[in-house]
């Protein structure tokens, strides 16, 4: 049993920090959070001398749940580009004096 949930606790935690990395907002809190519980139940589970892997998978998961939540507290915002715009205008303005041209 143990074992088990430790490699489910892993799993989970690998998932978690793929989600953080990748930008899919909170959705990575789920596999965070049932790592977090695996970890628990691993660290209970385990004797005092084998606590080393399910501590640092809880460890490992506690960060990637800061980062998480970090990130989505940090706004996504695109700065508008002027001379982008501008250059969008300018083109249509050309396609239509050569639409008329044609006429």
């Amino acid at each position: 049993m143990r074992k088990i949930t430790i490699v489910l606790a892993f799993l989970f935690a690998i998932l978690g920090i793929v989600f953080a990395i990748l930008p899919m907002g909170t959705l990575g809190v789920l596999p965070v959070g049932l790592s977090l519980l695996f970890g628990g139940v691993a660290f209970a589970k385990s004797d005092a001398s084998n606590r080393n892997v399910p501590k640092w998978l809880l460890i490992l998961a506690g960060i990637t749940l800061v980062v998480i939540l970090v990130r989505s507290f940090i706004p996504d915002e695109v700065e508008q580009d002027a001379q982008f715009e501008q250059k969008k205008i300018e083109s249509k303005q050309e396609d239509l004096k050569d639409l008329e041209g044609l006429e």
